[in-house]
Protein backbone atom coordinates (compact mmCIF):
# COMPACT_ATOMS: atom_id res chain seq x y z
CA UNK A 1 0.00 0.00 0.00
CA UNK A 2 3.01 2.33 -0.05
CA UNK A 3 2.00 3.74 -3.44
CA UNK A 4 -1.78 3.80 -2.85
CA UNK A 5 -2.10 7.61 -2.67
CA UNK A 6 -0.35 8.03 -6.02
CA UNK A 7 -2.35 5.17 -7.57
CA UNK A 8 -5.54 6.99 -6.62
CA UNK A 9 -4.14 10.22 -8.06
CA UNK A 10 -3.52 8.41 -11.36
CA UNK A 11 -7.04 6.93 -11.25
CA UNK A 12 -8.48 10.44 -10.83
CA UNK A 13 -6.47 11.56 -13.87
CA UNK A 14 -6.98 8.30 -15.79
CA UNK A 15 -7.84 9.75 -19.21
CA UNK A 16 -5.22 12.49 -19.07
CA UNK A 17 -2.45 9.97 -18.27
CA UNK A 18 -3.74 7.54 -20.90
CA UNK A 19 -3.78 10.24 -23.58
CA UNK A 20 -0.09 11.04 -22.99
CA UNK A 21 0.86 7.45 -23.86
CA UNK A 22 -1.63 6.61 -26.65
CA UNK A 23 0.10 8.64 -29.44
CA UNK A 24 3.26 6.55 -28.95
CA UNK A 25 1.46 3.20 -29.47
CA UNK A 26 0.45 1.23 -32.53
CA UNK A 27 -3.20 1.14 -33.59
CA UNK A 28 -3.88 -2.34 -32.18
CA UNK A 29 -2.19 -1.65 -28.84
CA UNK A 30 -4.20 1.55 -28.35
CA UNK A 31 -7.39 -0.52 -28.15
CA UNK A 32 -6.34 -2.32 -24.96
CA UNK A 33 -3.95 0.14 -23.31
CA UNK A 34 -4.57 1.15 -19.72
CA UNK A 35 -2.18 2.67 -17.15
CA UNK A 36 -3.30 -0.13 -14.79
CA UNK A 37 -2.49 -3.82 -15.21
CA UNK A 38 -4.89 -5.91 -13.10
CA UNK A 39 -3.58 -8.93 -11.21
CA UNK A 40 -5.94 -11.86 -11.68
CA UNK A 41 -7.43 -12.76 -8.25
CA UNK A 42 -7.73 -16.39 -9.39
CA UNK A 43 -4.28 -17.04 -10.91
CA UNK A 44 -2.13 -14.21 -9.56
CA UNK A 45 -0.99 -13.40 -13.11
CA UNK A 46 -0.54 -9.83 -14.33
CA UNK A 47 -3.08 -9.24 -17.12
CA UNK A 48 -2.69 -6.99 -20.12
CA UNK A 49 -6.37 -6.55 -20.95
CA UNK A 50 -8.70 -3.74 -21.92
CA UNK A 51 -10.21 -1.87 -18.98
CA UNK A 52 -13.94 -1.49 -19.65
CA UNK A 53 -14.50 1.07 -16.90
CA UNK A 54 -12.89 2.82 -13.96
CA UNK A 55 -14.62 4.24 -10.91
CA UNK A 56 -12.88 7.01 -9.01
CA UNK A 57 -15.40 6.99 -6.16
CA UNK A 58 -15.14 3.22 -5.66
CA UNK A 59 -11.37 3.23 -6.37
CA UNK A 60 -11.76 0.35 -8.83
CA UNK A 61 -11.20 -0.76 -12.40
CA UNK A 62 -13.23 -3.34 -14.33
CA UNK A 63 -12.06 -5.75 -17.03
CA UNK A 64 -13.24 -8.88 -18.87
CA UNK A 65 -11.32 -12.04 -17.96
CA UNK A 66 -10.57 -15.09 -20.13
CA UNK A 67 -13.88 -16.69 -19.08
CA UNK A 68 -15.74 -13.61 -20.34
CA UNK A 69 -16.64 -12.61 -16.80
CA UNK A 70 -16.65 -8.96 -15.79
CA UNK A 71 -14.19 -8.54 -12.92
CA UNK A 72 -13.91 -5.45 -10.72
CA UNK A 73 -10.85 -4.96 -8.51
CA UNK A 74 -9.42 -2.10 -6.42
CA UNK A 75 -6.39 -0.23 -7.75
CA UNK A 76 -4.91 -0.13 -4.24
CA UNK A 77 -3.53 -2.74 -1.86
CA UNK A 78 -1.37 -4.53 -4.39
CA UNK A 79 -4.27 -5.61 -6.62
CA UNK A 80 -2.66 -4.23 -9.78
CA UNK A 81 0.58 -3.16 -11.38
CA UNK A 82 1.30 -0.11 -13.51
CA UNK A 83 2.44 0.11 -17.09
CA UNK A 84 6.18 0.87 -17.23
CA UNK A 85 6.25 4.59 -18.06
CA UNK A 86 3.37 5.36 -15.69
CA UNK A 87 5.02 3.20 -13.02
CA UNK A 88 8.21 5.28 -13.28
CA UNK A 89 6.27 8.52 -12.80
CA UNK A 90 4.35 6.96 -9.88
CA UNK A 91 7.59 6.07 -8.10
CA UNK A 92 9.10 9.51 -8.70
CA UNK A 93 6.06 11.09 -7.04
CA UNK A 94 5.63 8.56 -4.21
CA UNK A 95 9.31 8.42 -3.28
CA UNK A 96 9.96 12.14 -3.82
CA UNK A 97 12.74 11.40 -6.31
CA UNK A 98 14.63 14.54 -7.33
CA UNK A 99 17.49 13.00 -9.35
CA UNK A 100 17.33 10.07 -11.79
CA UNK A 101 20.09 8.54 -13.89
CA UNK A 102 19.11 6.45 -16.90
CA UNK A 103 20.66 5.04 -20.04
CA UNK A 104 20.57 6.55 -23.50
CA UNK A 105 18.03 3.91 -24.55
CA UNK A 106 15.47 5.37 -22.10
CA UNK A 107 15.48 8.98 -23.33
CA UNK A 108 11.93 8.69 -24.74
CA UNK A 109 10.69 6.98 -21.57
CA UNK A 110 12.10 9.82 -19.46
CA UNK A 111 10.20 12.35 -21.60
CA UNK A 112 6.88 10.48 -21.28
CA UNK A 113 7.24 9.76 -17.56
CA UNK A 114 8.15 13.42 -17.00
CA UNK A 115 5.03 14.51 -18.91
CA UNK A 116 2.89 12.22 -16.74
CA UNK A 117 4.50 13.56 -13.57
CA UNK A 118 3.73 17.14 -14.63
CA UNK A 119 0.16 16.20 -15.58
CA UNK A 120 -0.31 14.90 -12.04
CA UNK A 121 0.86 18.23 -10.59
CA UNK A 122 4.44 17.35 -9.65
CA UNK A 123 7.91 18.22 -10.94
CA UNK A 124 9.89 15.37 -12.53
CA UNK A 125 13.38 14.70 -11.18
CA UNK A 126 16.51 16.18 -12.70
CA UNK A 127 17.69 13.60 -15.22
CA UNK A 128 21.19 12.56 -16.22
CA UNK A 129 21.48 10.38 -19.32
CA UNK A 130 24.48 8.06 -19.43
CA UNK A 131 25.88 6.38 -22.51
CA UNK A 132 25.80 2.65 -23.15
CA UNK A 133 28.81 0.34 -23.02
CA UNK A 134 30.53 -0.96 -26.12
CA UNK A 135 32.48 -4.15 -26.69
CA UNK A 136 36.12 -4.41 -27.77
CA UNK A 137 35.21 -3.67 -31.40
CA UNK A 138 33.00 -0.69 -30.58
CA UNK A 139 29.68 -2.54 -30.96
CA UNK A 140 26.81 -2.03 -28.52
CA UNK A 141 26.87 -4.65 -25.78
CA UNK A 142 23.99 -7.10 -26.03
CA UNK A 143 22.87 -9.79 -23.57
CA UNK A 144 21.62 -11.96 -26.42
CA UNK A 145 24.95 -11.79 -28.27
CA UNK A 146 26.93 -12.18 -25.04
CA UNK A 147 29.65 -9.72 -26.04
CA UNK A 148 29.99 -8.00 -22.66
CA UNK A 149 31.34 -8.86 -19.23
CA UNK A 150 29.37 -9.15 -16.02
CA UNK A 151 30.11 -7.49 -12.68
CA UNK A 152 30.99 -10.91 -11.29
CA UNK A 153 33.55 -11.42 -14.05
CA UNK A 154 35.13 -8.00 -13.44
CA UNK A 155 35.32 -8.70 -9.70
CA UNK A 156 37.31 -11.87 -10.35
CA UNK A 157 40.14 -9.72 -11.74
CA UNK A 158 39.86 -6.40 -9.92
CA UNK A 159 38.50 -4.88 -6.67
CA UNK A 160 35.00 -3.37 -6.54
CA UNK A 161 36.58 0.08 -6.25
CA UNK A 162 38.19 -0.34 -9.70
CA UNK A 163 34.75 -1.01 -11.19
CA UNK A 164 33.45 2.10 -9.42
CA UNK A 165 36.38 4.01 -10.93
CA UNK A 166 35.40 2.76 -14.41
CA UNK A 167 31.75 3.75 -13.90
CA UNK A 168 32.68 7.19 -12.50
CA UNK A 169 34.74 8.31 -15.49
CA UNK A 170 32.83 10.18 -18.24
CA UNK A 171 29.41 8.53 -17.80
CA UNK A 172 27.95 10.54 -20.70
CA UNK A 173 30.44 9.07 -23.19
CA UNK A 174 30.24 5.56 -24.65
CA UNK A 175 32.98 3.37 -23.13
CA UNK A 176 34.45 0.10 -24.26
CA UNK A 177 33.93 -2.61 -21.65
CA UNK A 178 36.01 -5.73 -22.14
CA UNK A 179 38.54 -7.70 -20.11
CA UNK A 180 41.62 -5.80 -21.29
CA UNK A 181 40.41 -2.52 -19.72
CA UNK A 182 40.46 -3.99 -16.20
CA UNK A 183 44.23 -3.65 -15.47
CA UNK A 184 44.27 -0.04 -16.68
CA UNK A 185 41.31 0.88 -14.48
CA UNK A 186 42.77 -0.89 -11.46
CA UNK A 187 45.97 1.13 -11.86
CA UNK A 188 44.08 4.39 -12.35
CA UNK A 189 42.18 3.67 -9.14
CA UNK A 190 45.42 2.88 -7.26
CA UNK A 191 47.00 6.10 -8.54
CA UNK A 192 43.99 8.17 -7.46
CA UNK A 193 44.05 6.50 -4.03
CA UNK A 194 47.78 7.18 -3.69
CA UNK A 195 47.31 10.85 -4.63
CA UNK A 196 44.29 11.56 -2.45
CA UNK A 197 45.82 12.54 0.91
CA UNK A 198 48.47 14.75 -0.69
CA UNK A 199 45.82 16.79 -2.55
CA UNK A 200 44.10 19.96 -1.39
CA UNK A 201 40.36 19.96 -0.74
CA UNK A 202 39.43 21.13 -4.25
CA UNK A 203 41.55 18.41 -5.86
CA UNK A 204 40.11 15.76 -3.54
CA UNK A 205 36.58 16.65 -4.61
CA UNK A 206 37.34 15.76 -8.24
CA UNK A 207 39.29 12.64 -7.29
CA UNK A 208 37.07 9.58 -7.98
CA UNK A 209 38.17 8.05 -4.65
CA UNK A 210 36.32 10.80 -2.77
CA UNK A 211 33.06 9.59 -4.30
CA UNK A 212 33.92 5.87 -4.25
CA UNK A 213 34.52 6.00 -0.48
CA UNK A 214 32.05 8.77 0.48
CA UNK A 215 34.88 11.14 1.40
CA UNK A 216 37.02 8.79 3.50
CA UNK A 217 39.30 6.63 1.29
CA UNK A 218 41.71 4.21 3.00
CA UNK A 219 45.20 5.63 3.51
CA UNK A 220 47.05 2.58 2.21
CA UNK A 221 49.33 3.01 -0.80
CA UNK A 222 49.71 -0.22 -2.78
CA UNK A 223 53.36 0.74 -3.68
CA UNK A 224 53.25 -1.65 -6.67
CA UNK A 225 50.98 -1.23 -9.69
CA UNK A 226 48.61 -3.93 -10.83
CA UNK A 227 50.27 -4.02 -14.26
CA UNK A 228 53.66 -4.75 -12.69
CA UNK A 229 52.11 -7.46 -10.50
CA UNK A 230 50.62 -9.04 -13.62
CA UNK A 231 54.03 -9.08 -15.27
CA UNK A 232 55.65 -10.49 -12.15
CA UNK A 233 53.13 -13.36 -12.13
CA UNK A 234 53.74 -13.80 -15.84
CA UNK A 235 57.53 -13.94 -15.65
CA UNK A 236 57.63 -16.38 -12.72
CA UNK A 237 54.97 -18.28 -14.70
CA UNK A 238 53.19 -19.37 -11.54
CA UNK A 239 50.07 -18.72 -9.52
CA UNK A 240 52.01 -19.25 -6.28
CA UNK A 241 51.08 -16.33 -4.00
CA UNK A 242 53.99 -17.04 -1.65
CA UNK A 243 56.41 -16.69 -4.56
CA UNK A 244 54.88 -13.31 -5.41
CA UNK A 245 55.29 -12.11 -1.84
CA UNK A 246 58.93 -13.22 -1.86
CA UNK A 247 59.65 -10.66 -4.58
CA UNK A 248 57.35 -8.01 -3.06
CA UNK A 249 58.91 -8.20 0.42
CA UNK A 250 62.38 -8.09 -1.07
CA UNK A 251 61.43 -4.97 -3.05
CA UNK A 252 59.83 -3.32 0.02
CA UNK A 253 61.59 -4.80 3.09
CA UNK A 254 59.25 -5.48 5.98
CA UNK A 255 56.09 -5.41 3.88
CA UNK A 256 53.70 -8.29 4.63
CA UNK A 257 50.18 -9.26 3.52
CA UNK A 258 48.89 -8.16 6.94
CA UNK A 259 50.46 -4.70 6.61
CA UNK A 260 49.28 -4.23 3.02
CA UNK A 261 45.78 -5.74 2.65
CA UNK A 262 45.01 -3.89 -0.61
CA UNK A 263 48.23 -5.13 -2.21
CA UNK A 264 47.60 -8.65 -0.88
CA UNK A 265 44.15 -8.60 -2.46
CA UNK A 266 45.69 -7.41 -5.74
CA UNK A 267 47.96 -10.47 -5.84
CA UNK A 268 44.86 -12.71 -5.86
CA UNK A 269 43.33 -10.71 -8.71
CA UNK A 270 46.62 -10.77 -10.63
CA UNK A 271 46.86 -14.56 -10.31
CA UNK A 272 43.28 -14.97 -11.58
CA UNK A 273 43.95 -12.66 -14.53
CA UNK A 274 47.19 -14.46 -15.36
CA UNK A 275 45.57 -17.92 -15.28
CA UNK A 276 42.58 -16.90 -17.41
CA UNK A 277 44.08 -14.48 -19.93
CA UNK A 278 47.87 -14.27 -19.85
CA UNK A 279 49.03 -17.87 -19.55
CA UNK A 280 46.86 -19.13 -22.47
CA UNK A 281 48.16 -16.34 -24.73
CA UNK A 282 51.84 -16.09 -23.77
CA UNK A 283 53.94 -16.13 -26.90
CA UNK A 284 57.67 -15.55 -26.64
CA UNK A 285 59.76 -14.83 -29.71
CA UNK A 286 63.45 -14.96 -30.45
CA UNK A 287 65.28 -11.63 -30.88
CA UNK A 288 66.57 -10.61 -34.30
CA UNK A 289 70.22 -9.73 -34.87
CA UNK A 290 69.87 -6.05 -33.87
CA UNK A 291 67.83 -6.95 -30.78
CA UNK A 292 70.29 -9.66 -29.76
CA UNK A 293 73.15 -7.13 -29.75
CA UNK A 294 71.04 -4.70 -27.71
CA UNK A 295 70.08 -7.40 -25.19
CA UNK A 296 73.72 -8.39 -24.77
CA UNK A 297 74.58 -4.73 -24.20
CA UNK A 298 71.73 -4.46 -21.65
CA UNK A 299 73.05 -7.54 -19.85
CA UNK A 300 76.49 -5.91 -19.49
CA UNK A 301 74.91 -2.64 -18.37
CA UNK A 302 72.73 -4.29 -15.69
CA UNK A 303 75.70 -6.28 -14.42
CA UNK A 304 77.60 -3.04 -13.77
CA UNK A 305 74.99 -1.19 -11.71
CA UNK A 306 74.31 -1.83 -7.98
CA UNK A 307 71.80 -4.62 -7.40
CA UNK A 308 69.68 -2.30 -5.23
CA UNK A 309 69.37 0.39 -7.92
CA UNK A 310 65.98 2.08 -7.97
CA UNK A 311 63.55 1.95 -10.89
CA UNK A 312 64.55 5.39 -12.24
CA UNK A 313 68.21 4.43 -12.47
CA UNK A 314 67.34 1.14 -14.17
CA UNK A 315 65.01 2.93 -16.60
CA UNK A 316 67.85 5.31 -17.50
CA UNK A 317 70.10 2.33 -18.34
CA UNK A 318 67.36 0.89 -20.55
CA UNK A 319 67.10 4.16 -22.47
CA UNK A 320 70.85 4.45 -22.87
CA UNK A 321 71.09 0.95 -24.31
CA UNK A 322 68.10 1.50 -26.62
CA UNK A 323 69.49 4.78 -27.96
CA UNK A 324 72.85 3.22 -28.75
CA UNK A 325 71.35 0.63 -31.11
CA UNK A 326 69.63 0.84 -34.46
CA UNK A 327 65.98 0.87 -33.36
CA UNK A 328 63.38 2.85 -35.26
CA UNK A 329 62.30 4.44 -31.97
CA UNK A 330 62.34 3.70 -28.24
CA UNK A 331 58.89 2.16 -28.49
CA UNK A 332 60.32 -0.58 -30.72
CA UNK A 333 63.06 -1.29 -28.17
CA UNK A 334 60.63 -1.67 -25.27
CA UNK A 335 58.28 -3.74 -27.43
CA UNK A 336 61.23 -6.07 -28.02
CA UNK A 337 61.77 -6.40 -24.25
CA UNK A 338 58.10 -7.18 -23.64
CA UNK A 339 57.85 -9.76 -26.43
CA UNK A 340 61.20 -11.45 -25.85
CA UNK A 341 61.37 -11.43 -22.03
CA UNK A 342 57.68 -11.39 -21.02
CA UNK A 343 55.91 -13.05 -23.96
CA UNK A 344 53.50 -10.16 -24.56
CA UNK A 345 53.29 -7.10 -26.79
CA UNK A 346 53.02 -4.46 -24.06
CA UNK A 347 53.62 -3.99 -20.37
CA UNK A 348 54.42 -1.59 -17.53
CA UNK A 349 57.40 0.71 -17.10
CA UNK A 350 60.24 -1.75 -17.55
CA UNK A 351 62.51 -0.12 -14.96
CA UNK A 352 59.84 -0.55 -12.28
CA UNK A 353 59.34 -4.18 -13.24
CA UNK A 354 63.07 -4.99 -13.11
CA UNK A 355 63.39 -3.27 -9.71
CA UNK A 356 60.64 -5.54 -8.36
CA UNK A 357 61.68 -8.74 -10.10
CA UNK A 358 65.37 -8.19 -9.41
CA UNK A 359 68.36 -7.15 -11.52
CA UNK A 360 70.07 -10.54 -11.21
CA UNK A 361 66.86 -12.39 -12.09
CA UNK A 362 66.40 -10.17 -15.15
CA UNK A 363 70.00 -10.82 -16.19
CA UNK A 364 69.28 -14.55 -15.96
CA UNK A 365 66.26 -14.11 -18.26
CA UNK A 366 68.44 -12.32 -20.80
CA UNK A 367 71.13 -15.03 -20.57
CA UNK A 368 68.52 -17.69 -21.31
CA UNK A 369 67.27 -15.76 -24.34
CA UNK A 370 70.79 -15.25 -25.69
CA UNK A 371 71.45 -18.97 -25.17
CA UNK A 372 68.24 -19.82 -27.08
CA UNK A 373 66.70 -21.41 -23.98
CA UNK A 374 62.94 -21.43 -23.46
CA UNK A 375 61.46 -19.05 -20.88
CA UNK A 376 58.27 -21.10 -20.51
Amino acid sequence: GEFDDTLLLILRNYDQVKNIILPTLGEERRLTYSPFLPICPRTGKVLQVAIVSHNVEMRTITYIDDKNDEITIPVTGGACKMQWKVDWAMRWISLDVDYEMSGKDLIDSVKLSSAITKALGFSPPQNFTYELFLDEEGRKISKSIGNGISMEEWLRYGPPSSLSQFMYQKPNQAKRLFFDVIPKNVDEYLQNLSNYYSQDEKEQLVNPCFHIYNGTPPKENSLISYSILLNLVSVINSGDKAALWYFISRYVPGLTPEKAPILDQLTDYAINYFEDFVRPNKEYRQPNAVERLALDDLLQSLNKIPKNSDSSHIQKQLYEVGKSHNFEDMKSWFKCLYEVLLGQSSGPRMGSFIALYGIEETCELIRKVLSNKSLI
